[in-house]
């Protein structure tokens, strides 16, 4: 999964980036829109695979992973075109997280610029963003469409495209992000190409002082606000400055310091276990003494497209899927008492995987 950290420049954004990446990026280093942007890879965090790894002491250890891909900052009032460069970065990421300032002189609603128009300036970007590229595509297949070319199935299409198009393009003039259109599965795979970027799922972090009632309050705030229907966007706070600072410090301080703090969980792990949701990911788990491995898939998806993120292989000869809850297995302590128990299940090729399933694929050489 790829996660696009995003926000105007002041937000903080490189601070979270740095936070979140435990890296070490210049702050504030970025002289033009069109530098390259930071990246990161991380290791995703899971306790379930942590007691599996326990489980079975495999040779090899393999967490899922995240990309993080933290752009320069967005100019308010720059224009499409300028703003169009910096965001190209963006259109293959699965999640944008959108960084707003609320820290310093910027801690309330009652301030002047507020985190409130940072959100609506930055959503404002990515609509314009979004316009632009619907409108050259509109443009082109109406002009296709008129030459009336091809064959009866290439002119159908077309004509799909045009509908679609328009209705995308009305929205977007209205500035509605395409995430909040009822849209058809084949409709979204038809746009997939075009990385647009108000489809995308949006996390907006809240880039606070202190992670207190005050910060929660003002989350409270923002969701009232920005009136959040949606299920692809969600609002919540870091303290980046905070974690970028904890990261620099051995384990043992740092549980030391979240625990005077009252800090219970990373924001690593807040917003990782966010973004999953957001794009609608589970997790499954392959197990054995010679690896434990976390593999991401989407929401829905069969035994047969889990066996083929593994391996193509494993997904042209499938022939069933051995089934288990990863507590289950914990539970029991080995796959033959879980069969034992009646646990273990076997599953064919529609079996729609679930979060924290372990799976094991049998299939023909």
């Amino acid at each position: 999964m790829q996660i696009g950290i995003m926000g105007l420049p002041g937000a903080g954004k490189t601070t979270v980036f740095n936070a979140l990446a435990r890296a070490q990026a210049a702050v504030g280093g970025y002289s033009a829109p069109t530098a390259q942007p930071n990246l990161a890879v991380v290791k995703v965090p899971d306790p379930r695979l942590d007691a599996l790894g326990s489980l079975f002491n495999p040779k090899k250890f393999t967490p899922a992973e995240v990309q993080y891909v933290d752009v320069a900052g967005i100019v308010r009032g720059s224009g499409s075109e300028s703003a169009g460069s910096l965001l190209a970065h963006l259109r293959n990421t699965d999640v944008l997280l959108v960084v707003a300032r609320a820290f310093g002189s910027v801690a309330t609603l009652g301030t002047e610029p507020t985190p409130l128009d940072d959100i609506e300036a930055v959503r404002l970007e990515l609509v314009l963003a979004d316009l632009d590229v619907v409108e050259k595509r509109l443009e082109r297949v109406r002009k296709e469409a008129q030459y009336n070319k091809g064959t009866p199935a290439e002119r159908q299409v077309r004509e799909i495209e045009v509908e679609l198009f328009g209705r995308l393009h009305t929205a977007l003039a209205d500035e509605r992000p395409v995430r909040d259109l009822e849209l058809t599965v084949a409709e979204q795979k038809l746009l997939r190409g075009y990385g647009l970027l108000t489809a995308k799922p949006m996390l907006i972090l809240v880039n606070v002082s202190e992670p207190d009632a005050t910060a929660d309050a003002l989350i409270e705030q923002l969701r009232a606000r920005l009136g959040i229907h949606s299920m692809g966007t969600e609002v919540a706070s870091l303290a980046g400055k905070l974690e970028m600072e904890l990261v620099e410090l051995s384990d043992a301080e740092a549980a030391e310091f979240t625990e005077a703090l009252g800090i219970t969980e990373s924001g690593l792990t807040r917003v990782i276990q966010l973004s999953y949701q957001l794009a609608r990911l589970v997790s499954f788990f392959t197990v054995g003494p010679d690896e434990c491995r976390a593999w991401t898939l989407r929401s829905g998806s069969s035994a047969v497209e889990a066996a083929g993120s593994i391996h193509s292989d494993l997904a042209r000869g499938f022939i069933r899927a051995e089934v288990i809850p990863w507590d289950h297995l914990i539970d029991a302590g080995s796959f033959v008492e879980a069969r034992k128990r009646g646990q273990l299940r076997s599953e064919g090729k529609t079996y729609q995987v679930q979060d924290g399933d372990v799976i094991e694929v049998l299939f023909n050489v």
